[in-house]
């Protein structure tokens, strides 16, 4: 069994953007309460570490001065900066209090996590407050103020390594890819739903890279409704050449569930057991995984997820029957979903087809035929 650390404190999902924002701090309690209540932080490989603050000039080695400077004022209340220029204002990215403290946090924990994959105190990270990919250097964009994985990941490669950023989100990792696009030393491959049918409408197949990054920029857009066994079956013909041909030091992962056929905001049709499958994979593929969280806003589905995602990390599997202070609290009674997507079978026929030739033309783009 591999040491894998959890990053976790009850100050990431005390704040957040609000309760009738999609993007609900709750999913991390649950998250941690579910895996509490299985045993996942008794065994012996498991730490649990406290997150901290990342400093400004942390923050900096994806961000400008300027941003960071106005998210401070802008989260302690000033009101005489222009936050739309920003990308903050109603809708997907409003500013609350201590904003800038709650995003800081998960920068930190997305920090530590590198750090302790690079000193060899684990082998497993698990910053499950993350994910934030959609952030820019200067701008807020669909629901993330900081971009913690374009953070850790230039850390990462400030120390000299070699890392792979495959993204799961069922939204394109917009963010990381552009912060990487110019360079060979970051992979990043991300799988989602097609750009035409879905924020931030872009990641098509012909996002490549430049300069020296071009051919290390993947984009594999999914059709809508593509469900577990095409999902499984376009992962496996494209991600692994693609990583074995990279030979990274450490594979970094957002694992964004909200490819959940019950995902309110999105359209792709897994389950829970396609999504494990994945991350099976996922750990198959990784000498030194660095794992953060991401989307997935169907609040019952999330905390399931992840810790399927966690027990995978740290060798455990858990009983199907929920525990039951958990049921108690929050109701269902299964870790793994009992029904699926409905999906006739011509339209599973063509989702097959479109996956299909998908895959073909990513693998021709890539070089990997």
């Amino acid at each position: 069994m591999r040491r894998a650390v959890f990053i976790v404190s009850p100050e990431i999902w005390q704040r957040g953007h609000g309760p009738q924002h999609p993007l609900k701090p709750e999913r991390l309690q649950r998250t941690f309460e579910l895996l509490s209540e299985y045993g996942a932080f008794a065994a012996p490989n498991v730490q649990i570490v406290k997150p901290r603050l990342a400093e400004p000039d942390e923050l900096a080695l994806f961000h400008t001065q300027d941003y960071i400077r106005v998210t401070r004022a802008l989260s302690r209340g000033a009101h005489s900066l222009p936050a739309g220029s920003y990308g903050f204002g109603p809708g997907d990215n409003p500013i609350f209090p201590e904003m800038y403290e709650t995003e800081a946090l998960k920068v930190g924990s997305a920090l530590q996590a590198a750090e302790l994959l690079y000193t060899g105190n684990c082998e497993v990270a698990f910053s499950y407050s993350g994910g934030l990919h959609h952030a820019g250097p200067d701008f807020a964009s669909g629901f993330c103020v900081f971009n913690d994985c374009a953070v850790a990941i230039q850390w990462l490669i400030d120390q000299g390594l070699r890392v792979a950023y495959l993204d799961i989100d069922v939204h394109h990792g917009d963010g990381v890819q552009n912060a990487f696009y110019d360079s060979d030393r970051v992979l990043t491959i991300s799988l989602h739903q097609d750009p035409r049918t879905l924020f931030p409408g872009t990641g098509f197949v012909e996002e490549i890279g430049r300069g020296s990054g071009a051919g290390y920029s993947v984009n594999v857009p999914l059709p809508p409704l593509t469900f577990d066994a095409v999902y499984l079956r376009a992962f496996e013909a494209i991600v692994p050449p693609l990583l074995r041909r990279f030979s990274p030091d450490i594979v970094a992962t957002q694992l964004g569930v909200d490819t959940h056929y019950t995902d309110p905001l999105a359209n792709l049709a897994l389950t829970t057991h396609g999504q494990l499958a994945l991350f099976q994979a996922l750990e198959a593929l990784s000498p030194r995984w660095l794992a953060f969280g991401g989307g997935g806003y169907a609040i019952d589905l999330v905390p399931r997820s992840w810790a399927l995602a966690f027990g995978v990390m740290s060798g455990q599997t858990w009983p199907d029957e929920l525990p039951e202070g958990y049921q108690a609290r929050y109701g269902g009674n299964r870790l793994h979903d009992q029904a699926g997507p409905k999906i006739s079978p011509t339209l599973r026929s063509r989702v097959e087809e479109s996956v299909d030739d998908l895959v073909h033309d990513v693998r021709r783009t890539h070089k990997l035929e």
